[in-house]
């Protein structure tokens, strides 16, 4: 597990109760909400996205909330996987007729995939083969334009809120990547859907600058390579965390999870925002203490601890901090509920430490959560491409073969209830004893 992040922060003098969970209300989340994501095969994957369901979750572990992936791979603004528009006369086409197919397309669509699902918040995701992997093409780009306008007009006269995520960039092992035509094609897509964001009152998240800006640096001090994993086009989970984070950041996400401090000298809690401290003991060479906290860290994939050097990830999306004044000076042992967390020492103590990926029983709890998560998600995937959207040969297509498919549906639809029961009831904080004992070197 990835070892110490420090970070400073200024203390307000708080009395040491339960504070109010994190201010959210300007988090796209909102409690309530049913969550739709949209998109293509990045989307698919099942990856970014899970990553941000599980932020929101453990953030606001109070809220009733409701995620569904309808990602699919080769999928366009145009909602080509799902209506399957004629591509070479939606390009082609003049404006009113482009205007038909666009409505024809969106419409059937979202018909079938997301409106059943009625989503109070979307985010939509498309662009990465809309611009076909080619330099940029001024009529490709008109209908994902228009596309893109289509599917908010939809979405918010069903009363979604919306999100147009941008794609991020492609990352061919060479040392110029905003060089490439295909990317600078996606940066003119990217820059077409923030007027698109503006223009239908929906909160633009741009991911391709900040995986972009990312991509440089790395290029000028190491070998062209695959920083994010995965392939070019499709990032694996220390990507995916990245593009989380740009994302999150864009949607409102806030950075505190909880911070404590307390003197040990005095043996009194100075300070505590979102979280409770009591029954402290100890002093100078020994301090321990309880502390109930009002949210849970952000869980980090552990396939993805190597985004923590890419991106201030933590600093941005996961402050979980403790500040401990008045102790003697050397090296200390945090342990938490008896289970050795992590060393330390006092003046890393003083300055504020962010134990957000810190061992111990509340990562466990966090990345029990990341994989409850990943769990349900995979079910629902198999419940709408595989069952509900499948589609029986003509010879097996009788009353019988569907009372099979509403069965299995009902079987799924437990499984998603069961595993959610699971994540609700995983995402509730605990108390928990820390303990800090000075050690010899």
């Amino acid at each position: 597990m990835k070892r110490l992040f420090r970070t400073l922060f200024n203390t307000t003098l708080l009395s040491a109760a339960l504070c109010l969970s994190a201010p959210a209300a300007q988090f796209f989340v909102h409690d309530g909400d049913r969550v739709v994501f949209l998109g293509d095969s990045i989307t698919e994957q099942r990856l970014y996205t899970t990553y941000i369901e599980a932020y929101a979750l453990t953030r606001h572990p109070e809220w009733k909330l409701t995620f569904r992936n309808v990602g699919w791979g080769g999928d366009t603004a145009w909602l080509r996987q799902r209506a399957h528009p004629e591509e070479d006369k939606l390009f082609a086409a003049a404006p009113d007729a482009q205007r038909q197919m666009v409505e024809d397309a969106v419409k059937r669509g979202l018909e079938r995939d997301v409106l059943p699902l009625k989503p109070t918040a979307v985010t939509i995701k498309f662009g990465m083969n809309d611009h076909s992997y080619q330099p940029f093409r001024p009529d490709i780009f008109g209908a994902y334009i228009r596309s893109q306008t289509e599917l908010a007009k939809v979405l918010k006269a069903n009363g979604a809120r919306l999100a147009f995520l941008t794609p991020q960039p492609i990352e061919e092992k060479r040392s110029d990547p905003d060089q490439d035509v295909k990317n600078q094609s996606l940066r003119k897509f990217s820059d077409g859907l923030k007027e698109v964001a503006a223009k239908t009152d929906s909160i633009f998240a741009d991911q391709f600058d900040p995986y972009m800006a990312i991509l440089l640096r790395e290029r000028k001090q190491n070998p062209p390579g695959m920083i994010g994993g995965g392939d070019a086009v499709h990032p694996g989970p220390i990507g995916q965390t990245v593009m989380a984070w740009a994302v999150l950041k864009e949607l409102g996400a806030t950075s505190l999870v909880s911070r404590a401090e307390i003197n040990a000298t005095t043996g009194k809690g100075i300070a505590a925002e979102q979280c409770k401290i009591e029954d402290i003991k100890g002093g100078k060479d020994t301090l321990s203490f309880v502390r109930t906290d009002s949210a849970l860290p952000m869980p980090i994939d552990s396939r993805a601890e190597a985004s923590l050097k890419l991106a201030p990830i933590l600093d941005d999306l996961n402050r979980y901090e403790l500040k401990v004044s008045g102790l003697a000076p050397g090296n200390y042992k945090l342990t938490i509920d008896g289970e050795t967390a992590a060393a330390t020492t006092s003046q890393e103590l003083e300055n504020g430490w962010n134990l957000a990926t810190t061992a111990g029983p509340i990562t466990k709890q966090v990345n029990e959560v990341l994989a409850l998560v990943f769990d349900k998600n995979n079910v629902f995937f198999n419940r709408w491409r595989n069952v509900q959207l499948y589609n029986f040969p003509p010879w097996a297509k009788t009353p019988e073969a569907e009372k099979l498919r509403t069965a299995e549906l009902a079987k799924l639809d437990q499984q998603i209830a069961d595993l959610e029961a699971q994540i609700n009831a995983t995402r509730t904080p605990k108390p928990h004893r820390f303990e800090l004992k000075r050690v010899e070197q």
